[in-house]
């Protein structure tokens, strides 16, 4: 029987992920068949929980994905693990308003498949307050069981008597302590984390997390703390369907922001993913009968990618006979044109008629729900599709092509038309995770 637990924490930068890999490579390293889980829509820390265990990581997001389908995924997941660490986006209890269950946050998991939770509590700046902030946690909604917790950026053995202390005086079990060590961030940028296959020396940091979780956690008090996981049967049914048979992906490091769950129910469905790559000015297989450019940092890359003339040929033949989807730097690339950071602008694709800035930045963040008006890659003219939006460039050009859907934000209030399409081509800012209901 899989076992599971929740990896919480009150708000982003407490150190949960740091927290969660490190788990997840020192009980890999003990030869025990791991996986990470990420809450809510995260395309980043899967790829390092993948490297971190060398089982694929997975998202499970209880706004976008009908109930079916996360019980789908959730049950996969434990098809071949020992255990899960399901890593909560945000604060624990962080989601939208919406139906009970149907948030989004990591507490509807815990909720819904009776998880525990680890409490990851950053603790620098306070003392014994820490255990006001744990007892919240614990009476917060009786429905969401706070197991045990870890201190963490704990400044000395005195920091860490008092903060405990007073933790374990309300009832709750503190498994971890951790000094404060500035070496063990893992870097950033403007979408979060610096991506897993980006780090040229990544199993060395991922070993450093998994020495220090050695050091200072408990790993066989934390693996007593998981519960039994066994999610209710589910359906694939709402998954997004393979847009072809032969898929050509885009896939370097401008684009690479594809969520695991989709890839691999595409493969499931009997798909093949032809991968290429733009930077390295390759075009999509003459065999393919789609092309997708998923999300990622064009604008880190613009100019390779508006030199690359094979690139640019190649799509331009294929688009005038199959299908091309691009989502958010994707959808950016078949425009006409990217400004970069500098203010330098790159001529793109030109197969739609928009352009974008990144130096003209605004944050764009959010749940969305989009109805299609023509067949495109994502699904059928009239299909409901749910996903997410995230990125900081903005439209500065609209051109005059079709738009491709009608937008609503994740309590359905109309955001109007968004996307674009001109023949086989089609490309919108969100992603998307699941069909809607």
């Amino acid at each position: 029987m899989t076992r599971a637990i929740i990896i919480g924490a009150p708000r982003s930068g407490s150190g949960k992920t740091s927290v969660t890999i490190g788990i997840l490579r020192a009980l890999a390293r003990r030869g025990l068949k791991v996986r990470g889980a990420k809450s809510g829509p995260d395309y980043i820390d899967p790829g390092f929980h993948t490297a971190a265990t060398g089982l694929s990581g997975v998202n499970l997001d209880s706004w976008a994905m009908p109930p079916a389908l996360l019980n789908a995924l959730a049950g996969d997941a434990t098809e071949d693990a020992d255990f899960i660490f399901l890593e909560s986006a945000m604060g624990l209890f962080d989601g939208i308003p919406a139906a009970p269950g149907r948030t989004g946050s990591a507490a509807d998991l815990a909720r819904l498949y009776g998880l525990p939770v680890l409490l990851v509590l950053d603790v620098s700046g306070q003392s014994t307050t820490a255990a006001a902030v744990a007892k919240g946690f614990a009476t917060y909604d009786p429905d969401v069981r706070m197991a045990g917790v870890v201190l963490n950026r704990l400044g000395s053995e005195r920091h860490r008597r008092l903060c405990g202390d007073a933790i374990e005086a309300i009832g709750l079990p503190v498994v971890g302590a951790i000094l404060r060590d500035p070496s063990l961030n893992l870097p950033e940028r403007h979408l979060g984390l610096v991506q897993a296959g980006e780090y040229e020396n990544l199993m060395v940091h991922l070993d450093r997390l998994a020495d220090m979780v050695e050091r200072s956690l408990d790993l066989d008090a934390i693996m007593a703390l998981a519960a039994p996981f066994a999610p209710a049967s589910g359906s694939f049914d709402d998954a997004l369907p393979p847009p072809g048979q032969r898929i050509a992906l885009a896939e370097d490091a401008a684009f690479t922001f594809l969520y695991p769950h989709v890839a691999a129910h595409w493969r499931k469905a009997g798909a093949e993913i032809v991968a290429f790559s733009p930077l390295a000015d390759e075009a999509p297989g003459e065999n393919c009968d789609v092309c997708w450019l998923p999300g990622g940092y064009p604008e880190l890359h613009a100019g390779r990618l508006a030199a690359a003339a094979k690139f640019r040929a190649g799509i331009e033949a294929f688009s005038a006979t199959r299908p091309v989807h691009g989502e958010c730097g994707g959808f950016m690339v078949l425009g006409e044109a990217l400004e970069d950071a500098l203010g330098e602008t790159h001529r793109m694709l030109g197969l739609l008629g928009h352009s974008t800035s990144f130096a003209k930045r605004k944050m764009n963040l959010g749940y969305r729900e989009a109805r299609l008006r023509a067949d495109c890659p994502l699904g059928t003219q009239g299909a409901l599709i749910r996903g997410h939006e995230f990125h900081y460039a903005q439209m500065i050009a609209t051109g005059s092509d079709e738009p491709l859907a009608d937008l609503a934000d994740g309590q359905g209030n109309p955001l109007g038309a968004s996307g674009y399409r001109r023949g086989h081509v089609s490309g919108t800012f969100f992603h998307a995770i699941a069909r809607g209901e």
